[in-house]
């Protein structure tokens, strides 16, 4: 398993396809899948910039895991974004259900996500909610890059404000380095 992490608009969407694709990795994006599985009420708390909570999003991760078969490699776009899921995440790697790698954190200012996310012309890329998405990831996942590497986990910082071509070339770079 590999994990992309970094703020919304920093590339892991893109990133996470170009890396299933040249690999032939079972790619699940959070932001997809949550979009998917949501009810109305917690689709109207995303609207307005919040995440799910830890239980939410763990039932839903462990139901998507369930179809990949053991041995498999996956790319994780945007999972695990708080310490409870990620220990979660570690407890089933002690547990022998996945094998993970690293974690890759695409690292671009907020000014450059602002802006690329103004421009996706998704409906909740509202520049309220933008700016809720950036407050939590600063409370909640900065710290969490910390954590994992406290806990083993290698984290590689890539710099997400160069081209697509040259951030991906860096992961591939990183990955065959093992």
């Amino acid at each position: 398993m590999i994990l992309l992490m970094g703020i919304a608009g920093s590339g892991k969407g893109t990133q996470g396809k170009m890396l299933a694709d040249s690999r032939g990795f079972h790619l699940i994006s959070m932001g997809d899948v949550v979009r998917m599985y949501v009810t109305g009420a917690q689709r109207e708390r995303m609207l307005a910039g919040e995440l799910l909570d830890d239980d939410e999003i763990i039932k839903i991760v462990d139901k998507v895991l369930t179809s990949v078969s053991n041995g498999e490699e996956v790319v994780m776009d945007g999972f695990p974004r708080t310490i409870p899921q990620a220990q979660w995440l570690l407890d089933q790697v002690k547990a022998g259900r996945f094998d993970l790698k690293k974690a890759f954190h695409l690292v671009a200012s907020r000014q450059a996500v602002k802006d690329r996310l103004m421009n996706r012309g998704r409906i909740d890329d509202q520049e309220k909610a933008i700016e809720a998405r950036f407050d939590e990831y600063e409370r909640s996942t900065m710290p969490l890059l910390k954590w994992l590497s406290d806990h083993g986990v290698k984290v590689v910082n890539i710099d997400a404000e160069r081209s697509v071509q040259a951030v991906n070339a860096d992961m591939i770079k990183e990955l065959d380095s093992d």
